[in-house]
C-alpha cells in the first residue's frame, strides 16, 4: 500500500510567495487601474551581459558541431569551470582543491539537497529569520515535529534569533547542535557577518564536530573590504564547513541556472573517515543529478574571465545603486530599515507594532508597492518587512516615489 511522506503535511499550509501572489492578485482584480510596484521576490531584472553571452552562444556552437559535441557531462561539474572557481578563490587567498567544487544548478537546489548526507536525527540549528529552503527541506526529511501557529517554530529545530539587538546576527547555539544554517549576506535582513562573528562559529562547530551549511549567494554584494565574502576566510573552516554559491544575482543567471558547492576533503564529522563527507556528496550527486547544463557552465565560464567579472560588478553596483535609491526613499517617509549597504536586500521596521502582513497589504492597497513580509521568514521575522533592490532603475524609481507620496503613517 503506498503512502505520501507524511513530512511534508507538516509544512505551513501555502508557501510565502504563492501567498504574496495570492493578495497581490486579488488586489488588481478589485482595482484594475492601478500599477503594482513590485520590491518584493529577489529575481533579476537586468540583461546578461557581453561577456555571459558570448560564453553561452559559445556553449550553443559547441552542441552543433560533431567535434566538439558533449552528451552527459561530469556530474561534478565542467574541470574548465571547477579551475576557473578555484583561481576565483585564489584571488582573495583561500586554497581549493577544484576536486572540491561541485557545479549545480543552483544554489536553492544544493541548499535544499545538502542535508540528505547527514544522519536523520541531526539536531538542526538555523537564524531567524531565514530562507525557507533550510527549514522545509529537513521539516520534509523529518527532523522536525508540526508545525506550531502559536509561537511560529516547528519543535525540533533550533532557531538562532537575529534581532536588532545583535545587529541581525546571532551568537553560536548555547547547547548542542549537529548543522547549523547561515547565511552572510543575509537573506532576508541583508545583515553580514564580520570575521570575529564567523569565528565564533567555527570555533563552535571544530569543537561540537558540527558542521556549518554557509550560503554565500550574495557574497559579491558586499563592498567593505573589512568583510569576508566566504566562511574560508576563518581559519580552521575548512574542517567544519561547506559552502553553497551561485551565479543567479551576480551573474544574472536566475533562470539560467547554475550554481556550486564546496565540500571541503579536510572536512570530518563524527564517525566518518576522512574524506567520507565529500565522497558521500559526490555519491549524492551521481545519484540524482546528471549534472548542469553544459550551455550553462560556458556561461559560468565566461561570468569568471577577466571581462566577465567586470561586467557582473558593473551589474551588481546597478542593484546597489537600486538598494541606495530605496534607503533614501524609505528614510525620508520616516521608516527605519536595516541592510542595503553591503546587500541587495533592505530589512523594513514596521510602523508601530504593526504585524508584518498587515503592512504588506498597507504598503500595497496606500502605494501599491509589494514587499515581502518578514514573519514569512521566521518568527523573528515578525515586524518587519523585506524590500528587494532586485528591479529596473525606472520601476525602483516609482515604486520609491509612490512610498513617499502615498502611504500615510
Amino acid at each position: 500500500m503506498a503512502r505520501i511522506n507524511s513530512h511534508y503535511r507538516k509544512l505551513m499550509a501555502g508557501y510565502l510567495f504563492p501567498e504574496i501572489g495570492r493578495r497581490v492578485s486579488r488586489f488588481q482584480r478589485q482595482n484594475p487601474g492601478k500599477k503594482i510596484h513590485r520590491l518584493g521576490i529577489g529575481n533579476t531584472t537586468e540583461p546578461l551581459t557581453p561577456a555571459v553571452l558570448a560564453g553561452l552562444r559559445e556553449g550553443v556552437d559547441r552542441l552543433s558541431k560533431a567535434e566538439t559535441y558533449t552528451g552527459y557531462g561530469d556530474e561534478q561539474g565542467d574541470e574548465d569551470l571547477r579551475l576557473a572557481l578555484t583561481r576565483f578563490y585564489a584571488s582573495r587567498g583561500i586554497s581549493l582543491d577544484p576536486g572540491e567544487v561541485f557545479i549545480s544548478d543552483g544554489a536553492k537546489s544544493d541548499a535544499a539537497n545538502i542535508q540528505s548526507i547527514f544522519s536523520a536525527d541531526s539536531q538542526v540549528a538555523v537564524q531567524d529569520p531565514a530562507y525557507p529552503v533550510y527549514v522545509d527541506t529537513n521539516v520534509i526529511a523529518g527532523r522536525s515535529g508540526a508545525y506550531d501557529a502559536a509561537s511560529g517554530n516547528f519543535p525540533g529545530f533550533v532557531y538562532m534569533a537575529c534581532t536588532r539587538e545583535n545587529n541581525f546576527v546571532p551568537e553560536p547555539p548555547a547547547g548542542e547542535v549537529d548543522l547549523i544554517y547561515l547565511c552572510s549576506p543575509n537573506n532576508p535582513t541583508g545583515a553580514v557577518a564580520t570575521h570575529r562573528e564567523l569565528k565564533r562559529f567555527v570555533d563552535y562547530a571544530r569543537e561540537r564536530r558540527a558542521v556549518l551549511i554557509f550560503d554565500a549567494a550574495y557574497a559579491e554584494f558586499i563592498s567593505d573590504p573589512g568583510l569576508p565574502r566566504s566562511i574560508y576566510e576563518v581559519d580552521g573552516a575548512k574542517e567544519c564547513a561547506i559552502e553553497i554559491n551561485s551565479f543567479s544575482k551576480t551573474a544574472g543567471f536566475t533562470g539560467v541556472r547554475l550554481g556550486f558547492t564546496v565540500v571541503p576533503k579536510a572536512l570530518v564529522v563524527a564517525g566518518s573517515e576522512p574524506e567520507e563527507v565529500h565522497r558521500l556528496w559526490l555519491r549524492r550527486q551521481t545519484t540524482f543529478f546528471n549534472g548542469a547544463s553544459n550551455i550553462a557552465q560556458r556561461g559560468g565560464l565566461a561570468a569568471l574571465s577577466r571581462e566577465g567579472l567586470e561586467e557582473c560588478a558593473r551589474l551588481v553596483g546597478y542593484y546597489m545603486e537600486n538598494a541606495r535609491i530605496i534607503s533614501e526613499g524609505i528614510a525620508s517617509a520616516g521608516l527605519a530599515f536595516y541592510g542595503g549597504v553591503n546587500a541587495p536586500y533592505l530589512w523594513v521596521k514596521t510602523p508601530g507594532e504593526m504585524p508584518s502582513w498587515d503592512f504588506f497589504d498597507k504598503l500595497l492597497e496606500e502605494a501599491q508597492v509589494v514587499g515581502t513580509p518578514g514573519s514569512g521568514f521566521g518568527p523573528s521575522g515578525e515586524g518587519y518587512i523585506r524590500l528587494s533592490a532586485f528591479g529596473h532603475r525606472g520601476d525602483i524609481e516609482e515604486a520609491v516615489e509612490s512610498i513617499r507620496t502615498n502611504l500615510k503613517l
